[in-house]
């Protein structure tokens, strides 16, 4: 059975810095494309940055370009996303996504591109 569990989130003044980690169980995070994504309030899921199995490529939505960056630990079977200099518009429930297949770096950007989902956590930048 897979699992993905995100956790880490919580709230932060504008300019902080958050790690969120997604532990996985039932596929190993160094053998999938991985994928970050969040949702704001009253907005669709949009794509944050992903992470190509194998000798990983990665790739981020311009906004966070700079300032958040994502990495793996293969031994901990444990994807990262360190989140720097946090602004309030990066609120938002992040979540972390997994699928089997190698995709094409356009693809990557879409929901529905990933078969396993994690439940989400809560991140809020607000003074």
């Amino acid at each position: 059975q897979v699992q993905l569990a995100e956790s880490g989130g919580g709230l932060v003044q504008p300019g902080g810095s958050l790690r969120l980690s997604c532990a996985a169980s039932g596929l190993h995070v160094s053998m999938m494309t991985m994928g970050w994504f969040r949702q704001r309030a009253g907005k669709e899921r949009e794509f944050v940055a992903s992470i190509t199995y194998g000798t990983p490529t990665i790739y981020y939505e311009d906004s966070v370009q700079g300032r958040f960056t994502t990495s793996r630990d293969s031994a901990k079977n444990t994807l990262y996303l360190q989140m720097n200099s946090l602004k309030p518009d990066d609120t938002a429930v992040y979540y972390c996504a997994a699928d089997p297949s190698g995709m094409l770096a356009q693809n990557m950007r879409l929901e529905r591109s990933y078969r396993y989902w994690g439940q989400g956590t809560q991140v809020t930048v607000s003074s």
